[in-house]
């Protein structure tokens, strides 16, 4: 069988990212330069910050993961990097190395969309199969992604206002809790209870689409209620309460469009589903209202950002010949289409 290497660089926020990834299924290398600590103290990324740490490492990097495939430009068969969307001076870094690379060493350059890539993560498990749907949830996006074929997407259901994962981090920052907050919060959600019944916006309404602002407001609102009458507020519990709406109703929305599309598999994606509450929440819902119906979560570090994920959906572009001119640009508000 031919091996196609395809050398993938991912830098549409605060992660640096370089993978080497054969035939869009088998991880070679992935190596990802995490920021958190620098934009820990600020409580959330700052885009200058970002660019800046994205042009001291990514050469580093992308040499790392060569280095770690025991392979070398020659072998590569393709350049692929994220367009968009995400931060359009961390793009751009990623973006001007890829460019560079393909032009050096005369290789297909090949531009691919973050959230595909966070939907073909699940490919580096195994074969994925169609018609699926996808639950994407991370700190920019919430949406449910229908696939009739490889390489085609529809988005059936999106967030009308805050993501899930912006949400997390807002509620955090409020509590007080360490950046990203979101990690800490799912873990005070296993310690209490649901005793605040938070609203669940939109769960009942005859759409696919979500919406979390009303929810982050009542959180808030909450909070500064009681501490201005100095009551004693538990945590944990807010923390369960705030957990339990989100995952109710992006587990609600997404079981009642999976059982009208008629899919064969259902993946989880993004940032957002590395948490525990979600995970199995999700697991036991597929169980028992979609029996026959199979559910890919990914193991924890393929849900962050990583170029892993870029080069197992650009396979799919490199089949198809799907390639990009030395003229592509960042495009940090990219959407999903067919």
């Amino acid at each position: 069988m031919n091996e196609t290497l395809i050398l993938a660089i991912e830098s549409s926020c605060d992660e640096t990212s370089a993978a080497v990834i054969k035939n869009g299924s088998e991880v070679l290398s992935n190596i990802v330069a995490s920021q958190i600590k620098s934009h820990m103290r600020f409580g959330g990324v700052v885009p200058e910050v970002a660019s800046r740490h994205h042009v001291e490492q990514i050469t580093q990097i992308i040499e790392a993961a060569l280095e770690t495939a025991g392979i070398e430009m020659a072998d590569v068969a393709a350049v692929s990097v994220t367009e968009g969307p995400g931060l359009v001076g961390s793009l751009l870094i990623g973006v001007s190395a890829a460019k560079a690379l393909a032009y050096a060493h005369n290789k297909p350059l090949i531009a691919t969309n973050h959230i595909a890539g966070h939907i073909y993560a699940n490919q580096l498990l195994g074969p994925i199969h169609f018609p699926l749907l996808a639950l994407v949830v991370s700190g920019g996006h919430t949406e449910l992604v229908y696939m009739p074929a490889d390489g085609e997407f529809e988005i059936v259901g999106e967030t009308r206002d805050d993501a899930a994962g912006e949400a997390y981090d807002k509620i955090g920052r409020v509590l007080g809790l360490p950046y990203p907050g979101g990690k800490v919060l799912d873990e005070m959600a296993h310690k209490g209870k649901d005793t605040y019944n938070f609203p669940r916006a939109m769960i009942n309404e005859d759409n696919f689409d979500f919406s979390f602002s009303g929810l982050k407001s009542a959180v808030i609102n909450a909070i500064h209620n009681a501490r201005q009458k100095g009551d004693d507020l538990d945590p944990e519990n807010v923390a369960a309460s705030f957990q339990a709406a989100v995952v109710d109703v992006l587990v609600a929305k997404t079981i009642r469009a999976a059982k009208e599309k008629g899919i064969k598999q259902l993946l989880l994606a993004g940032g957002v589903a590395a948490n525990k509450g979600l995970r199995q929440a999700l697991t036991d819902a597929v169980a028992s209202e979609l029996p026959d119906v199979e559910l890919i979560i990914p193991p924890l570090y393929l849900c962050g950002d990583n170029a892993a994920m870029i080069g197992a959906a650009a396979y799919t572009q490199y089949k198809a010949q799907d390639f990009a001119s030395l003229s592509l640009n960042a495009r940090p508000g990219l959407m999903l289409e067919k």
